[in-house]
């Protein structure tokens, strides 16, 4: 039997509801009759966190001894696991499965829902391998009685692609109008990193707005069909329910834009992984050749979606649904997300998780910062793999490339909007050491998480001078700053939409440019979210 946790218990009881949050089967949830009556038995409460969540057939169970030859791995209700379910030929331990035939051992997979009771079932050596997302990692490494089993992560799963959701009422057009409403959010859970991330493009803090805590995205979803929020981070395809039931209202981004914002992780002990290091090794590189196949068949990802049915008790067609929402990392994308790849610029593993880390301590869902990520990951199997996973089946996500700026996206609308000051000598336009710096701390990371959509940047001026010799000098001084974007980060140069305004934008109450401070604020630039 598992023991109880100590001297953090309570924290642990949160993390129950991260389970429901994140990995309790948003297509499984919303778009089936079977996920309608799970619903129901939400509602319940606490009876609800004691058994599986799923209303699958019980595989969760890890009563009875363990076989040294076999990996027990907790998953829950989510598309992002398919590719192991398809080396694994199924859910259960077998012979048939690729994992045996190729590597000597078996593997186990177990559906539970309740982090509480896997994290338990871990600690007592009855789990080798958990799931969790990057950003909600540190909830797991933070705490004196988890960390002293030296949870290390190994292996990257996939990454949310329309999973997730920022859903606004009537008026509320970009994320800048956010600010000083009220957004129904489960807590704690990646429901916070994706609306922590909305906000910041739109230079507002958490403090900015009205949290209203939720048990999980589902409660969520329903308190923006009341009076009592502005807003709501939900999944799909309650983004697209809830926004059909309230007149006025709208999907104002998701994971689709956001698209390297929420990344699931697998993790076992320390010791799990000294004991069983070729174990933990096969289990990688199997995987990773699950990923490549499914990528290259269709016929696979209809396997795939039978053994994911499988897991939660439903049909292959319910199977491809829940799978469509993830993007499957493959062996290139974890080498760029470990920062195995010194050439990688884009968003990583330690970006997500040591800037989730200090907005947890922030937000009083932990009492202390996370260690540092790189004692907490463990890269050994990824760099195990290179010589095996070779070829282009194994690269990484290409960037996404875009087409050339048009005259339509210069006023195109945005998502959100973030001012951010930076200083040029009279006359100049190009960057310094200072601006430079500014520009990483206040934008890059944005960019590499909004990975998919386009980039406004423009420049303003004060009045100072001719109208159109500030209109030009904007210009040029947006462009140094997208050239910067594109050199240091490999950013796609047609990403970014360059927009000179001169002085015909001021900041609101600085119209007359009236004295120095006005004069300096209007002197800025701005970034703009754009695009779908």
């Amino acid at each position: 039997m598992a023991t109880r946790l100590t001297g953090f218990s309570k924290l642990m009881i949160t993390l129950v509801i991260l389970a429901a949050v994140f990995f309790g089967g948003r297509y499984l949830l919303n778009s089936t009759k079977f996920g309608q009556d799970i619903k129901k038995q939400a509602e319940q409460g606490a009876a609800a966190a004691t058994g599986d969540q799923s209303g699958a057939p019980s595989t969760s169970s890890t009563s009875g001894p363990r076989d040294p030859n076999t990996l027990r791995v907790q998953l829950v209700s989510w598309g992002g696991y398919a590719p192991g379910l398809y080396f694994n030929e199924g859910v259960l331990a077998n012979e048939q499965s690729r994992f045996f035939k190729e590597y000597g051992f078996k593997v186990d997979f177990k559906l539970e829902n309740d982090l509480l009771n896997a994290m338990n079932a871990w600690m007592a050596g009855e789990y080798d391998v958990l799931v969790q997302t990057a950003d909600a990692f540190p909830l797991y490494t933070a705490p004196d009685d988890i960390n002293a089993f030296k949870p290390q992560a190994f292996m990257q799963v996939d990454w949310s692609r329309g999973g997730d959701a920022v859903i606004v009422k009537r008026g509320i057009n970009t994320a800048n109008d956010l600010k000083g409403k009220k957004i129904a959010v489960a807590v704690p859970s990646p429901a916070q990193t994706l609306l922590n991330n909305t906000l910041e493009a739109a230079g507002l803090k958490y403090s900015d707005v009205t949290i209203i805590k939720t048990s999980d995205n589902l409660k969520a979803a329903e308190l923006f069909r009341t009076n009592d929020v502005d807003a709501a981070v939900v999944w799909s395809p309650d983004d697209q329910l809830a926004t059909a039931d309230v007149p006025g209202s709208k999907i104002l981004v998701t994971t689709v834009q956001q698209s390297h914002i929420i990344a699931d992780i697998m993790f076992a002990s320390e010791k799990t992984i000294q004991d069983k290091r070729n174990m933990i090794h096969g289990f990688y590189e199997g995987w990773m050749k699950g990923v490549a196949e499914l990528n290259a068949s269709t016929a696979n990802h209809a396997k795939a979606a039978k053994y994911v049915g499988e897991l939660v008790g439903l049909t292959q067609e319910d199977g491809l649904g829940m799978m469509s929402t993830v993007y499957w990392t493959g062996h290139g994308d974890n080498i760029n997300f470990f920062g195995l790849n010194s050439m990688y610029k884009g968003q990583k593993g330690q970006d997500l998780y040591e800037k989730m880390s200090k907005k947890f301590v922030e937000t009083g869902d932990s009492p202390k910062t996370a260690p540092a990520w790189r004692s907490v990951i463990y890269p050994g199997a990824i760099t195990a793999a290179q010589a095996n996973l070779k070829g282009a089946m194994y690269e990484a996500e290409k960037p996404k490339t875009f087409a050339p700026a048009t005259k339509a996206e210069v006023n195109a609308p945005a998502i959100a909007s973030k001012p951010v000051s930076i200083n040029f000598p009279s006359g100049k336009f190009l960057l310094d050491e200072n601006a430079k710096t500014i520009i990483d701390i206040q934008f890059a990371e944005l960019a590499k998480t909004f990975a998919n959509v386009k980039v406004r940047v423009e420049g303003n001026t004060d009045n100072v001078g001719s109208a159109a010799a500030n209109k030009a000098l904007s210009e040029k001084r947006a462009k140094s700053v997208a050239d910067y974007l594109k050199s240091q980060y490999g950013m796609d140069a047609n990403r970014f939409v360059i927009v000179g305004n001169g002085p015909n934008k001021p900041v609101q109450g600085c119209e007359s440019n009236g004295d120095e401070a006005c004069k300096a604020k209007n002197r800025r630039t701005e970034f703009q979210i754009i695009g779908g």
